[in-house]
């Protein structure tokens, strides 16, 4: 993976490290992808700004954020791993824990960790049965529809914390559904690397009593 197709947009400021380690990763995941199915064969084709650059953007909405950064369904790594990198180049003291409840794309994870000198602890398991993980931000890509992920994470939420749901175009769909079930306040927020995607930024979710 050449710097010159790894362009570095306006928006994101990084390291030569950080880019060589963010272009290291998708190596990774084109490497190990025809083995266990990591993400679609055909988006790799444009995997720096499908996958790098589209997770890299949630780093931007999580304010000054210590303690915990929970990501659920981590995959190939987006967009925890890329948030682990980024936070790598700063002084922020924020721990990163991918949850994965494929085995084979948890052992992935762990490799590539290791092998681009990031650290993040890799728990192999489904979100529903972990303890409370009380994380600060707690981010999901592709995972599940909002009305189930909210009643995934809701638990694992730290009383202040926030959640950052990388969503499609069919988003305000998923906000109909969730709100009859839940309650909070959510800003939606454009995506960065696609016209037809959002960022949902959600926090104080409370089950609607039924």
């Amino acid at each position: 993976m050449t710097l010159d197709a790894c362009p570095i947009p306006d928006w994101l400021t990084v390291s030569r490290e950080t880019s060589d380690r963010m272009a290291g990763l998708l190596a990774l995941v084109s490497k190990w992808n025809p083995a266990i199915n990591l993400v679609s064969a055909s988006s790799l084709k444009d995997g720096w700004n499908r996958h790098i650059l589209d997770s890299a953007q949630l780093l931007l909405h999580s304010g000054n954020i210590t303690g915990r950064w929970v990501d659920i369904g981590s995959g190939a790594g987006f967009p925890g791993l890329v948030v682990a990198i980024l936070l790598a180049q700063t002084t922020r003291r924020v721990q990163i824990t991918l949850v994965e409840s494929d085995r084979r794309k948890a052992t992935f994870l762990s490799i590539a960790a290791r092998e681009l000198g990031v650290a993040v602890d890799v728990i192999s398991d489904r979100i529903e049965a972990l303890a409370d993980l009380n994380a600060q931000v707690l981010s999901a890509r592709a995972f599940a529809p909002l009305n189930k992920l909210l009643g995934d994470v809701q638990r694992h939420l730290a009383p202040d914390g926030m959640c950052l749901f990388l969503k499609g175009q069919a988003h305000e769909a998923e906000l109909t559904e969730a709100r009859k079930h839940w309650e909070f306040t959510c800003n939606t927020l454009p995506s960065r690397t696609d016209d037809h995607a959002v960022v949902l930024q959600i926090q104080g979710i409370r089950h609607v009593q039924s």
